[in-house]
């Protein structure tokens, strides 16, 4: 592609809501542009890079033995509503009527038109495993888009859902997925960490996130020191604790702890360690038809994961409830115990399982209990994991320590297994020739999510540093002075030769300053520009790696085999 006829406008001008890299320069460069709010349009380079990274998907899928459809945009209502995933999804779900009054949705994922599409079709175990995928412009309508393509409300995605006729098929299937998707982030050159995550709306089980490592990642993610164990801070969980402070001696009894409502203040006033007091954090939960106070207890050292709290509750949603609504249902704020609670549904942290020699709130104002047995409740309480990890906790595999770091979300695998099939009657005749729901496993990759995944990991002040695999281009050959015959002549040679060897290469003949064309190719994040300039004269040029920024002078003569060896 000659630069003076191809459709790159770049521009010094970030857009004015941009705040990470990949937004700034995605847009800057000429890759993007914004239609409306989380709606971009793709230009010629990121098609370009979309196209590789989708022939990547493509290749790995081929190897495990996945075949690709496409399936309709638009989907009826109805098997969302059958699946009882209409209000689960809540206002993300896009819905519009059609001319004949019938709803429809546009997909944000397409589990239920993937059932639909073997049901009936599919009848026999001999026709399984099966797994279908498709890449395909997706919907959620965010209540706040924001960071370019990283939350847009249109994406790209991969989505792939496998059928078996047993749980151990499943989860062969499962595995050999999670190897192919790690295949596909290291052949596009992302440092990445698969963690275990919550399912959240899509539901089932066996869950995990693909996290490309970036400081401008919205996920925390909790990693060993040792292992290769990793989790999204919503499902993560810790070893047993290594180090266990003293605990208090006292007998069971109540004790007057005036204006003391903190657990700072709490484990003050005893003059003992948080990790034995009791926290009481209280929250309104949504569901489908109704809403509740829920008392969540856990230990004071710890906090209360909201994810894992909506989970243990099986609600929708999780609210801040106020001091007027804890008193109006005869509850003391600041002094809520664990012990004869029954003015509001409570969930009680595992941590907390027979735990002794606990203080926590007698239920009565300015009032605590000192020497509390958790054990009597054992057998008749509801226990959970609902607390966040902490950073140096132990981890659950081995004797490493957890740290955080953050990570940018670019794939999410799940055992579905009959979630779907059930709800929408999707069956198969096993060897006894009875119906069977079908095992599902699902598949999912933020296609045009990784193309800003690539840049929030590979850039610097100057724009974008694509790796190898996506690059739009491979080589970008900048002629310094287009009027100068001998600089044209040597960038025109260069670049048919590399045309026919298939380089991926964009001949810069504009007549612009050798300043203004080597900015747009830092920008643009070529991985090698050619200079052909004044040295020409003395029968050399230079090769700049972006990477590296690094400028190497080779000799003119010699310059097609020195770009054919490093690339």
């Amino acid at each position: 592609m000659r630069r003076s006829k191809a459709f790159i406008p770049t521009s010094k001008e970030a857009p004015s809501d941009a705040s990470l890299a990949s937004h700034i320069f995605l847009a800057r460069a000429g890759f993007i542009s914004q239609s409306a709010a989380g709606l971009y349009n793709y230009m010629p380079l990121a098609k370009r890079v979309i196209k590789k990274i989708e022939a990547i998907v493509n290749e790995e899928m081929t190897k495990v033995g996945a075949q690709e459809v496409e399936l309709s945009f638009v989907t009826p209502a109805e098997l969302w509503q059958k699946s009882g995933r209409i209000e689960k999804f809540g206002k993300e779900l896009l819905r519009f009527h059609d001319r004949k009054d019938n709803m429809f949705v546009l997909g944000p994922t397409h589990e239920e038109m993937m059932v639909e599409l073997i049901r009936n079709r599919v009848t026999s175990y001999k026709n399984l495993p099966l797994n279908l995928y498709q890449i395909k412009t997706k919907f959620r309508d965010e209540a706040r888009p924001r960071f370019g393509l990283m939350r847009g409300r249109e994406f790209i995605m991969k989505d792939g859902y496998s059928f078996h006729s047993s749980q151990e098929d499943l989860d062969r299937e499962f595995d050999l997925m999670e190897a192919a998707y790690k295949r596909i982030l290291s052949r596009l050159g992302l440092d990445y960490r698969v963690v275990e995550a919550d399912s959240g709306a899509i539901g089932g089980s066996g869950s995990k996130e693909l996290m490309v490592i970036a400081d401008s990642g919205e996920d925390t993610i909790a990693v060993c020191s040792s292992c290769e164990y990793g989790a999204n801070i919503e499902a993560a969980i810790s070893g047993e604790k290594k180090v266990i402070p003293d605990a208090p001696q006292a007998e069971f009894n109540k004790f007057q702890t005036p204006d003391i409502k903190s657990i700072d203040d709490l484990a003050a006033f005893f003059k003992i360690d948080p990790y034995y007091t009791v926290k009481c954090v209280a929250k309104k939960l949504i569901y489908e038809t109704e809403s509740e106070v829920v008392l969540f207890f856990l230990r004071g050292c710890d906090n209360l994961q909201e994810v894992k709290a909506v989970n243990a509750a099986d609600a929708l949603e999780i609210e801040d409830v106020s001091e007027e609504e804890l008193k109006a249902l005869g509850l003391v704020p600041g002094f809520i115990g664990i012990l004869d609670q029954d003015k509001a549904k409570h969930v009680i942290d595992l941590n907390l399982k027979d735990a002794k020699h606990m203080v926590c709130g007698a239920n009565e104002l300015d009032y605590h209990y000192v020497g509390a047995d958790l054990s009597v409740i054992s057998d008749v309480a509801y226990f959970a994991d609902i607390s966040e990890v902490n950073a140096g906790d132990s981890c659950p595999h081995c004797d490493g320590e957890l740290s955080f770091t953050k990570g940018i979300e670019v794939g999410h695998i799940f055992k579905l297994g009959t979630t779907y099939s059930k709800a929408l009657k999707a069956e198969y005749l096993d060897e006894n020739g009875k119906a069977q729901p079908f095992m599902m496993g699902t598949y999912g990759m933020g296609i045009s999510r990784l193309v800003a995944s690539v840049i929030e990991q590979h850039h610097d002040e100057n724009g974008c540093i694509w790796t190898k695999a996506t690059a739009p281009y491979m080589v970008n050959i900048m002629v310094s002075n287009i009027k100068d015959e001998a600089q044209m002549a040597a960038g025109e040679k260069l670049y048919k030769e590399l045309q026919d060897q298939n380089v991926e290469v964009m001949l810069d003949d504009r007549k612009e300053r050798f300043g203004f064309k080597m900015k747009d190719a830092e920008l643009i994040g070529f991985p090698y520009t050619v200079i052909i300039g004044k040295e020409l004269v003395n029968g050399n040029v230079q090769v700049y790696e972006r990477t590296t920024t690094e400028k190497t002078a080779v000799s003119a003569d010699e310059i097609f085999s020195y770009v054919m060896d490093i690339i």
